[in-house]
C-alpha cells in the first residue's frame, strides 16, 4: 500500500508522552525500522561493538567530503581510473552521508550517498565487503546515515562511484543513524509549501535547491561584512530588549524581566542605539541584527526578520545613494557572479534563467542601471495615462490634493463600469498589500476596481484627519511602487512619514530620505539623520499625540536618553537599513520571504483564529 494513499487516517496523538504518528502506515513503518535497528545492533555486537556504538556511534573518520571528492575527481576519465587500477594505484576514500537512493540486486547493490547537497554513488558487492557487511547493507533504508570506505572508479555508464571495500582492516560500511520516518515520495518530493516550512529539516535534504538558497543567504552576509570592513566600518551589537521601542514606526512585542520587574519591548530597530555610538565617536558602525515587529505576515513581511543597519558620520543621503549602488552590485557579484537577477528557474541545461522586468528586459543591479526619482516624480511618471496629468501644485495643499483625487476617481469610473464601487468600507491598516488582500482578494493589481479602491481609501482617510504628507506617501505606494522592478532609488519624502530624518533646508515639509526598490518592493531605507535635539523632542512628542489618536505603531513615550545623547552633539550623519531577507529573495529568485527564512513563524498545527 502506497504511503500517499493512506494520509486520510486520523492523526494519532498521545498526551502521555508516547510516540506521535501521522498515520497508521507511519506507525507500522516506524516499528519495522525499529526492528531493523535492533538487527543492526546485533551485527555490531557480533563485530565486538556495544549496542550503543553499533546503533548510534559518536563519530566517523571520513577522509574527504563528498563535495571535495566531486571537485577533485569529477574531471578524471574512466581510462585514467582504469590505468591507475592496473598500475596498482587505488584512490582510496572514506566518506559519510545520508542514503537518498538504494537498491539490491542479488549479491550486489548501488546506493546514492548525499552530503552538503551533493551526491556520490556507492557500489556494494557481497564478495568484497563480506557476509556481515552485506547483511548490514540490506538492513539500510532511505534516509539512513552511513560511512563508506573503498576506492574510486567509473561505471560503464560513466558514473563516478566508490567501490565499497575494507581499507587497512577498517570496516567497509559503518552504520551511523537510522531514519525512523519515511522520506517523501521520490517522484513528488516535499511539495506542500506549508509542510516544507514546518519541516525544513526534511526540505533541506530532499530539495537541494532549497539548501542552495540558504547557502547564498550566508554568502550575502559574508559579502556585506567584507564590504563594510574594507571601508573602515566597525561591526557592533546593540540591545535586543529595550525599555522604549524606537527607531521605526511599528508595534513591538512585549516581554517582562522578572528579576528587575521591568516591562521591555523586543527591538523594532537598532537605530537609536547606533546613533548613540556615533555621538560617542564611532564614526562608521554597522550591525546585522534581528528585529521583531508585531505586524501582519505576507510574501514580503515576517514578524521576525534580519536587517543590516549602518551609519556614517560627516555625510548626507546623497553619499549613501552612491554607496548603496556599490553595496548591492558587489554583493550580487559575490553571491551569483553577476549583477543580473535570477528568476529562480533554470533552462534545459540547468543554467539560471534571468528575471525580466515588465518590458522583457533582464533586471540588472549594476550601478549604472539604477534610476533615481523623487517621490513626486515617481507619482507623476506612473500616474495612469487615461487620467488627467498630475500637477506639482497638489503636493503643497491638502485641499487641492483631495479635489484632484476625487476628480480622478469620477473620470476613472466614467471610463470603466468595472471601476465602480458601491458602499465600500475601509479600516485602518499599515501595509498596502494587506489592504489589497482584504478589499480585492481575487482581483489582479491592474483591475480597474483596484485603482478606485486605492484612491477612495486615501480620500476617506484625509477626511478622517490624514496629513498631506501621509496622503502623498500612500498615493506613491498605490500608483508607483509596483512598477519599480529595475533597481530604483526614490528620494525626498514627506516630513509627516519621516520622524527621524533631517528636513531639506529649502523645503521644510520634505526630508532628505530615500528608499531603494528592486522587483517591485522596498529593500532599503536611508536618510540624513536629524541631529537637532530640540527638533527631535518635538517630533517624539508629535508621535505620542499620534498614538493617543489610535496609532499603535507610534512611539509610546519620549526617549529622554536619546534626546540627551543628541545634546552632546551628533555630527552630520546618514544611516541606512537594508532588509537581508528581501535582498536574499531578489538574489535567489525566491517568491516569498518564508523561502529565505529557515524557520518562519507559522500558526501551530490544529490551532484556530478567534473568528474560526
Amino acid at each position: 500500500m502506497r504511503a500517499a494513499s493512506i494520509y486520510w487516517f486520523v492523526r494519532v496523538i498521545n498526551a502521555k508522552g508516547k510516540p506521535v504518528y501521522e498515520s497508521q502506515f507511519e506507525e507500522k513503518l516506524y516499528n519495522e525500522r525499529r526492528e531493523k535497528l535492533r538487527q543492526i545492533g546485533e551485527l555490531g555486537q557480533k563485530a565486538g561493538l556495544t549496542a550503543a556504538a553499533a546503533t548510534y556511534p559518536n563519530s566517523y573518520a571520513a577522509t574527504i567530503t563528498i563535495p571535495e571528492l566531486r571537485a577533485a575527481y569529477d574531471a578524471m576519465t574512466a581510462e585514467q581510473f582504469a590505468a591507475d587500477l592496473e598500475a596498482g594505484k587505488k584512490i582510496e576514500v572514506a566518506i559519510a552521508g545520508r542514503i537518498m537512493a538504494i537498491r539490491v540486486q542479488g549479491k550486489a547493490g548501488f546506493a546514492q550517498l548525499q552530503q552538503a547537497g551533493q551526491r556520490m554513488q556507492l557500489y556494494v558487492r557481497k564478495d568484497d565487503v563480506g557476509e556481515d557487511a552485506f547483511a548490514l547493507y540490506k538492513l539500510l533504508d532511505l534516509g539512513d546515515h552511513i560511512g563508506a570506505r573503498g576506492f574510486l572508479f567509473r561505471t560503464r555508464t560513466g558514473e563516478l562511484t566508490v567501490h565499497v571495500a575494507s581499507i587497512n582492516g577498517a570496516p567497509p560500511l559503518t552504520f551511523l543513524a537510522k531514519a525512523m520516518l519515511a522520506l517523501p515520495d521520490k517522484f513528488h518530493g516535499l511539495e506542500d509549501t506549508e509542510l516544507r516550512y514546518r519541516q525544513r529539516y526534511v526540505d533541506l535534504f530532499v530539495n537541494p535547491e532549497v539548501r542552495e538558497v540558504f547557502v547564498k543567504r550566508a554568502a550575502v552576509l559574508r559579502a556585506m561584512r567584507k564590504f563594510f570592513d574594507a571601508r573602515g566600518y566597525l561591526e557592533v551589537e546593540t540591545p535586543m530588549m529595550q525599555t522604549i521601542a524606537g527607531g521605526a514606526a511599528a508595534k513591538p512585542f512585549k516581554t517582562h524581566h522578572n528579576a528587575l520587574d521591568l516591562d521591555l519591548s523586543l527591538r523594532i530597530a537598532p537605530e537609536l542605539y547606533l546613533k548613540r555610538l556615533v555621538v560617542g565617536g564611532m564614526d562608521r558602525v554597522y550591525e546585522i541584527n534581528r528585529n521583531f515587529r508585531n505586524e501582519g505576515i505576507d510574501t514580503s513581511h515576517n514578524p521576525e526578520f534580519t536587517m543590516l543597519e549602518f551609519y556614517q558620520a560627516y555625510s548626507n543621503y546623497k553619499d549613501l545613494m552612491k554607496l548603496t549602488k556599490e553595496l548591492v552590485s558587489q554583493v550580487a557579484i559575490e553571491v551569483n557572479g553577476t549583477t543580473i537577477l535570477p528568476s529562480g528557474e533554470v533552462d534545459a541545461d540547468g543554467k539560471s534563467i534571468p528575471r525580466l522586468d515588465q518590458f522583457g528586459k533582464p533586471i540588472d543591479l549594476a550601478p549604472e542601471n539604477w534610476q533615481e526619482l523623487t517621490m513626486r516624480e515617481a507619482i507623476i511618471k506612473w500616474w495612469p495615462s487615461h487620467l488627467p496629468p498630475v500637477s506639482e501644485n497638489i503636493f503643497y495643499d491638502l485641499t487641492s490634493f483631495k479635489l484632484f483625487l476625487e476628480g480622478a476617481v469620477k473620470i476613472h469610473q466614467s471610463l470603466n463600469q468595472e471601476a465602480r464601487i458601491e458602499n465600500l468600507e475601509f479600516t485602518e491598516i499599515s501595509e498596502e498589500e494587506s489592504y489589497l488582500s482584504s478589499v480585492t482578494p481575487s482581483e489582479p493589481l491592474n483591475h480597474p476596481f483596484v485603482l478606485t479602491g486605492l484612491l477612495e481609501r486615501i480620500i476617506y482617510f484625509i477626511d478622517e484627519g490624514m496629513s498631506l504628507g501621509k496622503a502623498i506617501s500612500d498615493l506613491f505606494e498605490a500608483v508607483a511602487e509596483r512598477h519599480l522592478i529595475q533597481p530604483t532609488i526614490i528620494y525626498d519624502f514627506p516630513l509627516a512619514v519621516s520622524p527621524l530624518s533631517k528636513i531639506k533646508p529649502e523645503e521644510p515639509e520634505w526630508v532628505e530620505r530615500f528608499e531603494f526598490y528592486i522587483g517591485g518592493f522596498e529593500v532599503g531605507n536611508a536618510f540624513s539623520e536629524l541631529n537637532d535635539a530640540d527638533d527631535q523632542r518635538r517630533r517624539f512628542e508629535a508621535q505620542i499625540e499620534e498614538r493617543k489618536r489610535g496609532d499603535e505603531e507610534a512611539m509610546a513615550e519620549v526617549d529622554e536618553d536619546y534626546v540627551r545623547a543628541l545634546g552632546y552633539g551628533l555630527p552630520p550623519t546618514t544611516g541606512e537599513g537594508v532588509g537581508i531577507d528581501r535582498l536574499t529573495m531578489v538574489l535567489t529568485g525566491s517568491k516569498s520571504i518564508r523561502d529565505v527564512i529557515l524557520f518562519p513563524l507559522l500558526r501551530p498545527v490544529g490551532s484556530k483564529t478567534a473568528t474560526e
